[in-house]
């Protein structure tokens, strides 16, 4: 299968395209998620026969369930309701039975037997309660039937490659209480999936169990079941009863978000929208080694991704800052040390994306542990920087300043391949990606008419990153006393600043160019790469205003949210994936920028774009990106059908919104907590957060007043904190 745009061709599996389909497109799916496990349901709680679909129960990037049905009375139950729980632990389904007929005869009314649902993921497992309750008058006799079955697919299969071989798919096992699939991986690593039914089952198969049930008026029975899932090498968890296990979740992520600010207003529309960014990025965060490390998304991401856990840290640096501690502990870890082609890896380079499925392991895609990113290693520096800026913790910069020197390395030595000074990317292993920054996808850097860009290649946002890192490690090595070290990278920043403008200035749309190409040639086009420099600071004052003002032109910003392409632009498609496409981080970046310069206005249309967005999707769920079409009278925003929902850097960019229009800043040093120029948005007229951090104390501040000339009001104060409004 091949797609086409003139004479390019793009195969099923080229970097990694993910397959979309008209099933996927469609239907409406609940996710549950934690650690290294997560489930993706229909309404109903069911995993119905799942094929290609991205439906299933996933742990380590492998499909461990791919079918988990419920009959009643061997049809299937009506659908009454279901819900996840506000803090994203629990799923509840709620269903009935349909007419039970016999000779002609209704035997059992339709809505006379209750079936309820409840469903939690806890680390290896998944927990569900199955209760049943009649409301007859009569005695019910019915059949419950649950059908499973575990393919062991691969997360890569579904997003389309194709396997030559695969490994050996086990006879399941069947005991008195359970089945076990297992499944011997090519990469010599077994995986099961342990069905446990806590209660005497009549009937048991290897597809199954059909379990008759007997209700009298009135009365109730519930049935427990444990899924595990297990590989080799990794302990599983001991079983526990349902009730247990959602109480252990429910008081480790009620811990987790009494330990950060929340915010409330007087909307309760934009209450939700908040609290669903909290409650998702809690949701994918990953406590291993304990530092908390917030995986990309689900279901094609779910797992380490270097630049996007940095971009997630640094959204939420200022309600959570200890998401960036674990994410530059954790990433420091993985740093690279050694020159390997296959992985695009060089000493000092911070890792691209970290997976343990079986494609993975056995080479048949190069992300076991790849550091095919040329952003990734830059913004590691700005985030230690950015960490220490916000919390005035030395002590976690000197233990990781060996790995922040190791980065400034490798952009010498690695990152600038041709001695030009900017920082560049070519990929070292056909496998790997050809695009290295944020926009990956293979057509993404092109040149005014149409012309796919070659490598080497320098972005535009790179060579801001690379100026924030500069300017951060400067600052930090001059509070550790390597004064040298401050001076030369101060230099080295101010010397980036100039000829970047000279090089990326296109003057006759007097904006900068998304890229350089291998000759050294401008890429001139119109794209929202740039508002990531406003963000790093790197635009000259006199020149930020008309970069601002380009962002918010109808060309770029679409209603909605900014395009990552302007519709003028040769390869401009409102429904693809990098080239004119609204995604929400990238606008929180490019929000924040245009605060940064004093662009209040712009900002504030930014987040209340994307506020409008989340009163149209589901949960009021921002995901991964949505299609870039013109906002029309009484329309909505489109989806982009293979979007992760929840994705990490867009559940997080609503606190980067926030704190850009707040102007909030943090002085550890004087313990103070500054809101510069706070400016509320038409739809708000009050805002609270508590909890807000800094030095061991903590504040709770009401913000209020007219939109650009917000007050601030502190409610109750923990320890020595001052807190400060600069107009």
């Amino acid at each position: 299968m091949t797609g086409t745009r003139g004479e390019e061709r793009i195969q099923v599996g080229d970097q990694y395209y993910l397959i979309a389909t008209s099933r996927a497109s469609y239907r409406q799916k609940l996710v549950l998620s934690h650690e290294d496990l997560f489930g993706v349901f229909d309404l109903s709680g069911d995993i119905p026969p799942a094929g290609l679909e991205d439906l299933g129960l996933f742990f380590h990037g492998m499909r461990h369930l791919d079918r988990f049905e419920i009959r009643l009375n061997g049809d299937f139950p009506l659908f009454l309701s279901s819900r996840v729980s506000d803090d994203n632990v629990q799923l509840v389904s709620e269903m009935t039975n349909a007419d039970v007929t016999r000779d002609g005869l209704i035997v059992i009314p339709r809505d006379t037997v209750a079936l309820r649902r409840t469903k939690i993921l806890v680390e290896d497992r998944l927990y569900e309660s199955i209760e049943l309750e009649s409301f007859h008058d009569a005695e019910v006799r019915c059949e419950l039937l649950l059908m499973v079955s575990a393919d062991f697919s691969d997360i890569f299969e579904l997003r389309g490659l194709r396997r030559a071989q695969h490994g050996e798919l086990l006879p399941p096992e069947l005991g008195r209480h359970g089945i076990l699939f297992r499944y011997r991986g090519r990469d010599g690593r077994e995986r099961a999936t342990r069905i446990t039914v806590d209660g005497p089952l009549e009937r048991f198969g290897a597809t199954g169990f059909l379990q008759p049930i007997t209700l009298a008026p009135g009365e109730r029975l519930r049935l427990e079941i444990s899924i595990a899932c297990e590989l080799a090498g990794t302990p599983p968890t001991p079983p526990r009863h349902y009730d247990e296990a959602e109480r252990a979740r429910r008081t480790t992520e009620h811990a987790w978000l009494d330990g950060q600010a929340s915010v409330e207003s007087s909307n309760q529309f934009f209450n939700d929208f908040m609290a669903r960014s909290t409650a998702d990025v809690a949701m994918l965060r990953s406590t291993r080694d304990g530092a908390p490390y917030v995986y990309a998304g689900i279901p094609w991401f779910a797992t380490m991704f270097g630049r996007d856990g940095i971009i997630t840290a640094l959204e939420t640096l200022a309600f959570a800052p200890e998401i960036a501690r674990g994410t530059l502990h954790r990433l420091a870890a993985l740093q690279g040390s050694e020159e390997n082609a296959a992985r695009d890896e060089q000493p000092g380079k911070i890792v691209h994306e970290v997976r343990d499925d079986e494609m993975a392991a056995c080479g048949e895609v190069p992300f076991g542990r790849y550091y095919g990113s040329v952003d990734s290693t830059p913004l590691f520096l700005v985030l230690g920087a950015a960490y220490v800026r916000r919390t005035g913790d030395l002590a976690t910069a000197e233990t990781l300043w060996p790995s922040f020197e190791r980065a400034l390395q490798w952009i010498e030595r690695y990152g600038d391949r041709d001695g030009d000074g900017y920082v560049e990317y070519c990929r070292e292993s056909p496998q790997g990606l050809a695009n290295q920054g944020w926009k990956d996808s293979h057509d993404a850097v092109f040149h005014r008419d149409g012309r796919i860009a070659e490598p080497p290649i320098a972005l535009v946002e790179v060579q801001g990153y690379v100026y924030a890192a500069w300017r951060g490690m400067a600052s930090l090595a001059g509070r550790l006393g390597k004064t040298a070290l401050a001076r030369d990278l101060t230099a080295a920043a101010a010397e980036l600043r100039r000829r970047f403008h000279r090089d990326f200035w296109m003057e006759d749309e007097r904006y900068f160019a998304i890229a350089l190409d291998a000759e050294k040639r401008r890429c001139e086009i119109v794209t929202s790469n740039p508002g990531h420099c406003l963000w790093s600071g790197i635009v000259e004052p006199d020149r930020a205003g008309t970069v601002a003002a380009r962002l918010m032109a109808s060309d770029v910003f679409c209603g909605w949210g900014i395009r990552t392409v302007s519709e003028r632009a040769a390869r401009f498609n409102p429904m693809s994936y990098h080239n004119g496409s609204v995604w929400p981080h990238d606008n929180a970046l490019a929000a924040a920028g245009m605060r940064r310069y004093g662009a209040i206005d712009g900002a504030l249309r930014v987040l209340s774009g994307l506020f409008d967005t989340s009163l149209f999707v589901e949960h009021a769920r921002l995901p991964e990106l949505f299609c870039g079409f013109e906002r029309r009278p009484h329309g909505t925003p489109v989806p982009y059908p293979v979007a992760c929902r929840p994705q990490a850097w867009a559940a997080a960019s609503p606190f980067l919104l926030l704190q850009a229009v707040l102007g909030l800043r943090f002085d550890p040093a004087a313990r103070r907590i500054v809101f510069h120029r706070p400016a509320l948005p038409p739809w708000l007229e009050w805002l609270v957060i508590r909890n807000l951090q800094l030095g061991g104390g903590a504040v709770d501040v009401r913000l209020s007043g007219p939109r650009r000339s917000s007050s601030v009001e502190v409610l109750r104060r923990t320890g020595e904190l001052e807190v400060l409004i600069r107009k």
